[in-house]
């Protein structure tokens, strides 16, 4: 049995869909599917029903999943200290992140650096329920999440406020929107369909958005999915004039994106953002966690250590 396959196993099931693990692997989905069968064949036991159209674990796959994850953490536990070690710092934080942090990640790694040299950062990007369970077994010190804090059930997290992200819209800049370049109002896009991703992958941001429509006095025109935000915006950038598609997008993110054939147009409704929250755990925080609190502060967001 191979890590590699492990992981694959995990991703697939995690997403229950080789393509989209495919993707969040950087492989081609062939490659996924063999790993996955040949650990299939070691193990002697199918993990994975996949006579249906959509791919679902097994009874033996989904026995077989918490142990997978537990391996997967101890390997990563093991890499930690070896790097912590042979990089000769005292102390390296395992920070969840996620897409689109932009500037203001860099103002907070920026600021730590300057407050704590010794103390080295390991950036983890994980969908928003996995950064949590990290958190909360230790794996990480602390996890960047977006939109209003919802623990799942998961006890023992505190969520401390850092910033606000707005959102921008992307059109078509061709689209008579992106004519005279400013801000858009919501009412202004009620018959453009709506590219956004499904809620389950980011629920904060579709139910922003979706509640913002309905504010409006309309619901959104859906338009169809793709598997990632290049994905959506060659294709924003690809309609034209006349039916136009668009999408939101964190303005951070929208800054380090080089697509000339989409515009990004500010919202003129008020409450078009999301708050970023720090993730960490209430009692027993990991060593380093108090300066990166301050280099949060520092950085223009929140971070002060709140009482018990």
């Amino acid at each position: 049995m191979e890590l590699r396959q492990v992981r694959y196993f995990v991703t697939v099931a995690q997403e229950l869909h080789f393509g989209r693990a495919a993707e969040r692997l950087h492989i081609v989905q062939s490659a996924v599917s063999q790993q996955v069968r040949r650990l299939e064949r070691e193990l002697g036991a199918e993990l994975f029903d996949r006579s249906a159209r959509q791919v679902r674990l097994t009874a033996v796959g989904a026995r077989f999943l918490p142990e997978a994850q537990a391996l997967l953490a101890a390997e990563e536990r093991a890499r930690a200290v070896v790097a912590e070690l042979t990089a000769g710092r005292s102390r390296t934080l395992r920070l969840g992140t996620s897409t689109g942090l932009g500037a203001h990640l860099d103002r907070v790694l920026d600021a730590l650096a300057g407050l704590a040299p010794e103390i080295g950062v390991e950036l983890v990007s994980a969908r928003a329920p996995e950064r949590l369970d990290r958190v909360v077994s230790g794996e990480l010190a602390a996890a960047f999440l977006r939109g209003e804090p919802d623990n799942g059930g998961r006890e023992g997290l505190r969520f401390l406020p850092l910033w606000q992200d707005p959102l921008v819209a992307a059109v078509p800049a061709r689209h008579p929107l992106a004519a005279s370049p400013g801000t858009v109002a919501l009412t202004e896009l009620a018959p453009v369909p709506l590219l956004l991703t499904e809620r389950r992958n980011n629920r904060a941001l579709v139910d922003l958005v979706v509640n913002a429509c309905h504010d409006a006095g309309f619901a959104p025109v859906p338009g169809p999915r793709y598997s990632s935000l290049d994905d959506t915006l060659t294709a924003i950038g690809a309609a034209g004039p006349a039916d136009g598609l668009w999408t939101v997008v964190y303005a951070s993110h929208a800054d380090r994106l080089h697509t000339p054939r989409v515009a990004f147009l500010p919202f003129r409704n008020p409450g078009m953002e999301l708050t970023t929250h720090l993730a960490v755990r209430r009692s027993d925080p990991p060593a380093g966690l108090e300066p990166l609190l301050r280099a949060c502060a520092e950085a223009g967001g929140g971070g002060v250590w709140p009482a018990a």
